[in-house]
């Protein structure tokens, strides 16, 4: 049980990374950055979109205190892991 959950829950922020990615290269183009500065306003957003489901994850799962910690950082940490790998393909 407890692998299938983990397994949602990568699957759903993978999608979300890739998502999150189309929106932030689409707030990039609407600010009309190129460069450094559009690679690293992307970064900051798709961390930013991250943080904020897993956030939003932690809550529907009614979680507090250090497991809510814990959850959210090894959530961003596999939403990282996650983008990371999409964009090398």
């Amino acid at each position: 049980m407890r692998l299938m959950i983990a397994a949602m829950t990568l699957a759903l922020t993978a999608s979300l990374a890739h998502a999150a990615d189309a929106t932030c290269e689409a707030k990039a183009a609407d600010k009309k950055l190129a460069g450094a500065a559009k690679n690293s306003f992307v970064k900051k957003c798709e961390k930013d979109a991250a943080k904020s489901t897993c956030a939003t994850t932690a809550a529907d799962k009614k979680l507090a205190g250090a497991a809510k910690n814990s959850f959210i950082k090894k959530c961003e940490k596999d939403a990282a892991a996650g983008a990371a790998s999409a964009a090398s393909k």
